[in-house]
């Protein structure tokens, strides 16, 4: 399937891109002609690496992938440093890695909270940090919000402030960016039936979907995003 966009000669860091919204963004960036960079967390299990490898092959050219945790700040600052050795330049950030650990406030624990916090907001400011002294003049960042952080899902205390601050972090982060012609933006999907989605249990994602106008969830069909 086409894209309708050039994006020849670009290059792309989709970070927990090896499945889920992330991996259909980078399919998506390299039918466009860009170089993309799939990011994965590194696992013990190497799990995430194997997903990687294999989608990478699967797009061929111009795609490679790079383990490193955005939750730490030399694997990131090594990350992008990698990138730009690779490929000379660094244009498009996509912030995609995310974790959730669902539960109701009360039983929530501060694990599952400072994890998810960790993950979904902290490592977006790591990279955007990173990003100011390694991305070229007039690039292109996407922060992954989410629906739940505009209007709070049930379970989601944790994911829905981080995703908040996601939204509130890159209002600010566009304005200081914007000197160097650097564009950051944020897009909040609602529910979508990643393998990340798919973990949600059942009657959490049925109180989800009561705060959808259709009640119903996205998914990923073919290497794009769709309503169900």
């Amino acid at each position: 399937m086409s894209v309708s966009i050039d994006l020849t000669e670009k290059t792309a860091l989709i970070t927990g891109g090896s499945q889920g919204l992330g991996l259909v963004t980078a399919s998506t960036l390299h039918r466009a002609g860009a170089i993309v960079c799939l990011n994965y967390f590194p696992d013990d299990a190497g799990l995430n690496r194997s997903n990687a490898e294999s989608a990478v092959a699967n797009l061929g050219d111009r795609a490679f992938a790079i383990g490193a945790d955005v939750r730490n700040v030399n694997d990131v600052e090594r990350l992008l440093k990698e990138v730009i050795e690779r490929t000379g330049h660094l244009d498009i950030i996509i912030n995609n890695a995310a974790i959730i650990r669902d539960r109701t406030i009360r039983k929530m624990s501060d694990f599952e909270w400072q994890d998810v916090i960790d993950t979904n907001l902290t490592g977006v400011f790591h990279v955007c940090r990173a990003a100011a002294d390694w991305m070229s003049k007039g690039g292109r960042i996407v922060n992954m919000a989410s629906l739940s952080g505009a209007v709070g899902l049930f379970g989601q205390a944790n994911y829905s402030s981080a995703k908040a601050g996601v939204m509130a972090m890159t209002k600010v982060v566009s304005r200081e960016f914007a000197k160097r012609k650097i564009t950051v933006n944020a897009i909040a999907p609602g529910v979508v039936l990643t393998e990340m989605g798919k973990s949600i249990p059942q009657d959490t994602l049925a109180e989800m979907l009561k705060q959808i106008p259709l009640e119903r969830s996205g998914h990923v069909n073919g290497g794009w995003y769709a309503s169900s």
